[in-house]
């Protein structure tokens, strides 16, 4: 019986997995967060680079940049301790950062209301007589300077 920790994959084994191209584990390794070993021309992936496929695809997820993936990475080896204290700082980063940008954007979703509501009323109210006729004209030059920027 095979031992979870000696099970191999090939790259389109997990690339099926984890739904990435084989492209992307290629770059992962030219980046060097990945390093499978070589039989011949193919790669062959340890249950180990499988583990580090997923924190990888985890911390691009959340916003991590590749060099803060491999930083957590390459604590492994030296001290798992620093792995866990390391990855806990820059998840408490991002958790930081994406509550800010949610604070932007609700506003911005806010402020955005506000001037659909504000267009729809001027919309809803009757429009001049000549309100059309000089929309229409307005739309005709447009297309003319457009055309002669042509």
């Amino acid at each position: 019986m095979t031992v979870k920790a000696d099970r191999t994959y090939t790259i389109s084994q997990l690339a099926r997995e984890f739904e990435v191209t084989p492209r992307a584990l290629r770059f992962y390794e030219d980046k060097g967060l990945l390093m499978p070993r070589r039989e011949g021309m193919n790669r062959v992936y340890s249950h180990r680079d499988r583990g580090k496929l997923q924190l990888i695809l985890r911390g691009k997820r959340v916003g991590l940049s590749l060099i803060e993936i491999k930083e957590i990475l390459d604590l492994y080896s030296i001290d798992q301790r620093a792995q866990a204290q390391t990855a806990l700082k820059r998840y408490k980063a991002r958790v930081v950062a994406l509550e800010a940008q949610r604070e932007d954007v609700e506003a911005a979703i806010e402020m955005l209301h506000g001037y659909i509501g504000q267009l729809e009323g001027f919309l809803a109210k009757p429009a001049a007589p000549n309100a059309m006729a000089n929309a229409r004209a307005f739309e005709q030059e447009a297309k003319k300077r457009l055309e002669d920027a042509h």
